[in-house]
C-alpha cells in the first residue's frame, strides 16, 4: 500500500488532495464539529496542510496527535504562532503538548495505509489511533481520508480494531455505518 501510494506524482498526490479536501468540508459532521483531532501529513499522505489551516481560520480548535511514551496517543490544540515540532518517526506534533480530554473531541480526521468500505483501516501497526478512538464520545464522528487506490475489499481487522463512520477519497465519500457511497462524481 505504501508503493500503490507513493506512486503517484506530487502534482497528482496535490490534486488528489484537493479533492479529498473539498468532500471532507461537504460532510456535514465536518460543518458541526467544533474540536477536530487531524493528522500532521508527512511522505506521500493526502496533504492536510490546507485542511488544517481552513479549520483554523474558520474558528474551529484543532488538534494534532503525539505520543506520550511509546504507546499512547494524546492530542493537543495547534496554536497559532507555535507551529508544530518535529520528531523522529514522521509525523510534526503539536509544540504544546497539553493533552485535550478525547471527551471534548467532535470529530477525528485519521491516516492510513489502506481502508475498507466497512470502516477499518490498516494503520502503521501501532495501534495509537485505535487505541485514541476507543476514548472518544459515542458523539465523535471517525472520519479516514486517504487517496482512492487506498480503498480495498477488504481490510484486515481484529478485536481492538475502530471503524470509521466515514472513508473519504478523490472520488467518493463512503458512509461505513450504511455502506452508501455519498456524492460520486465522474471522472474525478
Amino acid at each position: 500500500m505504501r508503493a500503490a501510494r507513493q506512486a503517484i506524482s506530487p502534482q497528482d498526490r496535490a490534486i488528489l488532495s484537493d479533492r479529498i479536501a473539498t468532500r471532507l468540508f461537504e460532510l456535514p459532521a465536518v460543518g458541526a464539529a467544533r474540536t477536530i483531532l487531524i493528522f500532521y501529513s508527512f511522505g506521500s499522505e493526502v496533504a492536510t496542510g490546507e485542511i488544517s489551516e481552513r479549520l483554523v481560520t474558520g474558528g474551529r480548535r484543532v488538534l494534532l496527535p503525539f505520543l506520550e511514551g511509546s504507546h499512547r496517543m494524546e492530542a493537543a490544540e495547534l496554536r497559532p504562532g507555535r507551529p508544530p515540532v518535529s520528531t523522529s518517526y514522521g509525523p510534526k506534533e503539536p509544540a504544546d503538548r497539553v493533552a485535550v480530554d478525547p471527551e471534548e473531541v467532535d470529530l477525528v480526521v485519521a491516516p492510513g495505509l489502506a481502508f475498507d468500505r466497512m470502516g477499518y483501516r490498516l494503520g502503521y501497526g501501532g495501534g495509537h489511533y485505535d487505541r485514541y478512538l476507543a476514548r472518544l464520545g459515542r458523539h465523535a464522528t471517525r472520519v479516514g481520508i486517504g487517496f482512492h487506490v487506498q480503498v480495498r475489499e477488504r481490510v484486515p481487522g481484529g478485536p481492538d480494531d475502530q471503524r470509521l463512520d466515514f472513508v473519504v477519497t478523490d472520488r467518493v465519500a463512503i458512509d461505513c455505518r450504511t455502506g452508501d457511497v455519498a456524492d460520486p462524481r465522474p471522472g474525478q
